[in-house]
């Protein structure tokens, strides 16, 4: 049994995980598994706890690797910018803007195993990442000027907070990017279309291997 710790929840990564570079984003490197079923019973084990969902943390979603793209060659989207990656799992979208000049990232993620996979993926890439478990839907958040959320609407309650929420901050002045990759709770209006790719991935986490994913921002 992996201890339930900072430490422990660490040494777990570690020793589950490789460092590779997402298809993507080749530049970063990011501890990742290369299955999801051995690492998603092993958490659920390490939690004692059944019916969790997969570990977000260990693997290069395609939205994330879209929106880190993005930002990856648009770096005035983030530069001496204060940005919040909302719902950040392994830390792929809040490590690319760091790289792309951001003054200051703020990762979110209510998984507890985020935190350890954040600082370890951050140190891989030389930079630093700020990063808290608090649910940010439930308060207003901290001042960014940047909101970034890669991967967020694959469930309807959560898609539909989560839409509030960013266009609360977009209305408020915040620039809000979203990347998705044709989720079913995605919406469809009020809605830009900045770029879009086609993301290798995995038949084990996609339908497909190769996704066609794109980033948006909130129209005004």
């Amino acid at each position: 049994m992996i201890e339930n710790t900072p430490e422990g929840r660490r040494a777990f990564i570690l020793a589950n995980t490789r460092l590779q570079a997402p298809p993507h984003t080749p530049e970063l490197s990011l501890h990742l598994a290369d299955e999801v079923t051995p690492i998603w019973r092993m958490t659920e084990e390490a939690l004692e706890e059944i019916g969790l969902p997969p570990p977000f943390w260990a693997f290069a979603w395609a939205g994330g690797q879209a929106l880190a793209r993005y930002i990856l060659d648009n770096p005035s989207e983030v530069a001496g910018k204060r940005v919040i990656d909302f719902a950040s799992g392994s830390g792929i979208v809040a490590i690319a803007a760091m790289k792309a000049g951001a003054a200051q990232v703020l990762a979110a993620d209510i998984d507890g195993y985020c935190a350890q996979a954040i600082s370890l993926n951050a140190l891989a890439n030389g930079v630093e990442v700020d990063f808290t478990d608090t649910d940010l839907l439930d308060q207003d958040g901290p001042a960014a000027d940047v909101i970034l959320a890669g991967d967020i609407c694959y469930e309807k309650p959560l898609a539909e907070r989560v839409m509030a929420w960013l266009s609360a901050h977009h209305t408020a002045g915040a620039r809000v990017l979203i990347g998705d990759p044709g989720r079913s709770y995605f919406p469809k209006v009020g809605l830009v279309q900045l770029a879009e790719y086609q993301v290798a991935t995995t038949r084990e986490l996609e339908d497909r291997e190769v996704k066609k994913t794109a980033v948006w921002t909130l129209a005004d």
